[in-house]
């Protein structure tokens, strides 16, 4: 038996030469366009330094401090960085919000099955009691 027919074969060879020629021009235009615009993702509003798209907020907090030191307070870091609306340099993971965020919940949860315990208790007594008239 053979390996294959001559049109896979043909299919083959056609995929090897290509391999061979590396990318068309339109293919590294393209590629070239998308690293561009990768490369300058973020950028500084007030010095146009630019940052790749993976520029974490503690990173960005760094330029500011080092680069435009008039800016002191967090809410005026969106001069330079819109992301960083809410950022807490303090807080760099946002470790201590999510912790809030989860002991507010826990608590609100608390509140809301206290609330509910009185009215199922309400609900289940009035369901007993009506069964109770039913049958007589």
């Amino acid at each position: 038996m053979g390996k294959g027919s001559n049109v896979q074969k043909a299919q083959q060879a056609r995929e090897r030469n290509q391999k061979k020629m590396g990318k068309s021009d339109e293919e590294r235009k393209a590629a070239a366009a998308k690293a561009k615009q990768d490369a300058a993702a973020k950028m500084c509003l007030l010095c146009r330094q630019t940052f790749m798209v993976n520029a974490r907020p503690p990173l960005l907090h760094q330029h500011i401090v080092a680069k435009h030191p008039e800016i002191t307070e967090p809410s005026q870091f969106t001069q330079c960085f819109p992301e960083l609306a809410g950022y807490d340099p303090n807080d760099p993971k946002g470790e201590k919000a999510a912790a809030a965020a989860a002991k507010a919940a826990a608590e609100k949860k608390k509140k809301a099955n206290k609330k509910n315990e009185g009215g199922l208790d309400d609900l289940l007594n009035a369901g007993l009691a009506k069964t109770k008239k039913g049958k007589k």
